[in-house]
């Protein structure tokens, strides 16, 4: 009895410890988180009208095209399925661009909103009215999504539904951050509200201001990456234009080397962006 009690004991002593010095397990990524991560791409890129499952078809329908046009030119299957796989992953890398594009545009404007928005409340403007403002007074990129956000507002008069589909527009996490900081002054009100917001502007600033630097000096490094992975497929265009050179990768030994480019060119590029990527900012306040 005292050994199976003093077993318990340590175990149970075990289980606080391991729980303590334990670095905690991420949560799965599930389908829908995968989903989620690329229609806030989508809308980023400023494409709030497209799915994903469009998205998916355009790549498809693309890498068929590819595909074909490739078979077409050079006769030769091998060389067609690998320049259908690089038309299938256009409309992806398309969409990422443009995202990233559009992201670093809103990073600079985002401390002008944050100004605005304060200076709204020390006018004594209410929390809808300095918001609905901002499509006239906002940066000219923001300025559609805060329109939207009034005429929602006006309609319903719901003021929690209609920042939940402002948030929705704009798939940021500044701007998650912005209207919860908003909706919570609504709710419980406060006279922080201008510190508070001037206080997220000047750090905005320093933050946008930082990253810039960061970009341009590691810009050169990144497109000399990029064009290192693209240079081999562009020879191989133009080799495909020569019948001696398609008979040569037309067979199981080409297969086997385009294959394998194809995989080395994929993980080089990978292994790349993760090296030179910056830390960005998720969606923690959907």
């Amino acid at each position: 009895m005292g050994a199976g009690l003093g077993l318990l004991l340590g175990l149970g002593l075990a289980m606080v410890a391991w729980s303590l010095t334990s670095e905690p397990t991420p949560p799965r990524r599930g389908p829908n988180d995968w989903a989620a991560r690329r229609q806030d791409a989508l809308v980023r890129a400023g494409l709030e009208g497209v799915t994903v499952p469009q998205l998916v078809a355009t790549c498809l329908g693309l890498g068929v095209v590819g595909f074909l046009l490739a078979v077409l030119v050079s006769r030769s299957v091998v060389i067609g399925a690998a320049f259908g796989a690089i038309a299938a992953w256009a409309p992806v890398a398309l969409v990422r661009l443009r995202a990233r594009q559009r992201g670093d545009a809103l990073r600079d404007a985002w401390p002008d909103v944050v100004d605005d928005l304060a200076s709204a409340a020390r006018a004594g403007l209410s929390l809808p009215e300095a918001l609905a403002q901002l499509a006239q007074r906002g940066p000219e990129q923001l300025r559609p999504a805060f329109a939207r956000f009034a005429d929602d507002y006006r309609a319903s008069g719901r003021f929690s539904d209609s920042v939940d589909r402002l948030k929705a527009s704009l798939a940021d996490p500044v701007a998650d951050r912005v209207v919860e900081t908003l909706r919570l002054a609504r709710e419980v009100g406060g006279s922080d509200l201008g510190r508070l917001l001037r206080t997220l502007s000047a750090f905005l600033r320093e933050d946008a201001r930082t990253r810039g630097e960061l970009e341009s000096r590691q810009a050169w490094a990144v497109n000399a990456a990029r064009l290192a992975v693209a240079a081999p497929w562009l020879v191989l265009a133009l080799l495909s234009l020569r019948p001696e050179a398609v008979e040569a990768y037309d067979s199981t030994a080409g297969l086997v080397v385009l294959a394998t480019g194809g995989a080395l060119s994929v993980v080089a590029y990978r292994l790349m962006v993760r090296i030179g990527r910056l830390p960005r900012e998720e969606r923690v306040l959907r």
